[in-house]
């Protein structure tokens, strides 16, 4: 039995913990000694309190994260009165902030702030009792108080690590989770800006791994099959050198399925840069850009610097020179902004046509200096997990609700790519913005739910939304909507578009290509 469990309830089985595979990697001698479990939030505390206790530990390091927090206090609850003589010690971004406010870490014995990579592994060695270097200095702790506990808490402030001190953890990745699962990588870690919405802006320092040592752990992971990596770090492109130098790598061994996931800074895209991207197929990257907001007294207002002038030729080139995909990110809600401001930012950016715009909801996260706008903009956040933005000075709970449904409907509608040719249709020469905003407040009305739409129904709903609400011609509509939903190799007419649509020859010569990319980058006009 293992003396050390790191465990964490992960999203889905697909997101795989980069987390605890580098906890794991940095364990040193007592890797032998540990287990990695993942675990999803969709599964019951007490099966995962059943297989962690059946691992008989001494220890067990749990994640916590912002989408995991309440079903892993409520498991540490459970543990802890089932087996108190385990140790719990805690780490995730969800508990490196305000750690005296929450719960969960007042039922835990640690709570590892910051990046625990190095830190975790010396606590274990002192609480399994193999520090004996006379050297050793024990580790700082500050305990927390007690509240009904008989045993403190402790909390514990990591040393932030370098790249040159830890062990990279690609090997840790299984077989299986190279065929079935999302493999994260890192080229760096840190962030130079400061957005006071996000916890990197309290990272600063920009850590940039050992290009060789990285490059050769991509490598491994190459030849034993892995196709398509997501990179973590939060600024890809800001060392030019290292980024020029990655993609280089890939595009040398460039193979039909390849796919690679950056986030981008969307005002940085020099000329050797663009030189490169431009020689990938299309559908091989894909750019996370997050532009956030396009006022620029809120930018001002949270600390976030960015050249919309340059974002707008940027995001221009990748389209019309590029096969990038391109995902950008607004957020709704932040202080300052308005319903009709957030408007104009969305149109402006749907006219940069990027694939994907994610619509996000403000969320207060915990150490953030969001906070310092509270009482002027009359911020109002949920006190559960994941804290979002209920209210503000300029804009209503009712009109942040109807955002939430927008940010749902735009997600099933445009960004699923079921729709490729039908959601236009939603908007003539007006506002897109104010266009599928009506839209998504007759789509509630009509069908009472943002989730467990199937994809008929929703499509139904759309038909009849453009031809008795919108008063489209019915032909372009029904045209549209059946080859949107031929897109995935669907021969099947559904009943509302039976009359319009002729019967379909078993034999078609436009079957999607096999499924190697993600869903939502396959996507080919017919």
């Amino acid at each position: 039995m293992p003396d050390i469990v790191l465990a964490t309830l992960n999203a889905k089985y697909a997101h795989a913990s980069f987390g605890l595979r580098y906890l794991m990697a940095n364990l040193g001698d007592l890797q032998a000694r540990a287990t990695l479990l993942e675990f999803e939030i969709n599964q019951r505390v007490s099966d995962v309190l059943e297989a962690i206790v059946a691992a008989e530990p001494k220890i067990v390091g749990l994640g916590v994260y912002i989408w995991n927090v309440e079903p892993t206090t409520r498991l540490v609850a459970d543990l802890k009165r089932l087996r108190p003589e385990i140790t719990i010690v805690l780490g995730g971004p969800e508990v490196s902030y305000e750690p005296a406010e929450q719960l969960i870490v007042e039922l835990a014995d640690y709570t590892i702030s910051g990046e625990a990579d190095l830190t975790f592994a010396r606590l274990c060695r002192e609480l399994l009792g193999t520090a004996r270097d006379s050297a050793y200095l024990p580790l700082l702790k500050t305990e927390l108080r007690r509240s009904t506990k008989s045993k403190p808490s402790y909390l514990i402030a990591a040393e932030l690590p370098q790249f040159t001190q830890l062990q990279l953890p690609y090997h840790l990745y299984s077989d299986t989770d190279l065929k079935q699962r999302v493999v994260y990588v890192e080229a760096s870690r840190g962030c130079p800006f400061t957005c006071e919405f996000c916890l990197s802006a309290l990272e600063i320092p920009v850590r940039q791994a050992q290009l060789d040592a990285f490059l050769a752990a991509m490598q491994s992971l190459f030849e034993r099959g892995l196709r398509q990596f997501k990179f973590v770090d939060r600024t890809f492109n800001l060392n030019l050198r290292v980024s020029q130098a990655i993609l280089e790598f890939f595009l040398e061994r460039y193979e039909p399925g390849l796919f690679l996931h950056f986030e981008m800074i969307p005002d940085r895209f020099p000329d050797q840069l663009r030189e490169t991207v431009k020689k990938f197929p299309a559908g091989t990257l894909q750019f996370e850009v997050g532009i956030q907001t396009f006022n620029d007294d809120v930018a001002d207002l949270i600390s976030r610097k960015q050249d919309n002038a340059v974002v707008e030729r940027n995001l221009g080139f990748l389209q019309a020179q590029t096969g990038v995909h391109v995902h950008a990110d607004l957020i709704v809600g932040l202080p300052g902004e308005s319903l009709d401001s957030f408007g104009r930012g969305f149109d402006r950016l749907i006219a940069m046509q990027p694939e994907e715009i994610q619509v996000g909801i403000l969320k207060r996260l915990r150490g953030t200096p969001i906070i310092r706008h509270d009482a002027d903009w009359q911020m109002i956040y949920s006190h559960s997990a994941p804290y979002e933005v209920l209210q503000t000075r300029l804009m209503s709970y009712a009109e942040i609700q109807r955002m939430k449904r927008f940010a749902r409907y735009w997600d099933l509608v445009a960004n699923s790519g079921n729709f490729l040719q039908t959601t236009p249709l939603l908007w003539s020469d007006g506002s897109p913005f104010a266009a599928f905003l009506a839209f998504s407040d007759w789509l509630y009305e009509a069908s009472h739910r943002t989730a467990g739409i199937a994809l008929t129904r929703l499509a139904e709903l759309v038909f009849h939304y453009l031809i008795e609400i919108l008063q489209r011609d019915t032909a372009t509509v029904a045209t549209a909507l059946w080859s949107d939903y031929q897109r995935g190799g669907r021969n099947d007419r559904p009943p509302f578009l039976r009359e319009f649509i002729e019967p379909v020859s078993e034999k078609r010569l436009d079957r999607p290509a096999p499924r190697v990319l993600p869903r939502q980058q396959r996507r080919v006009e017919q």
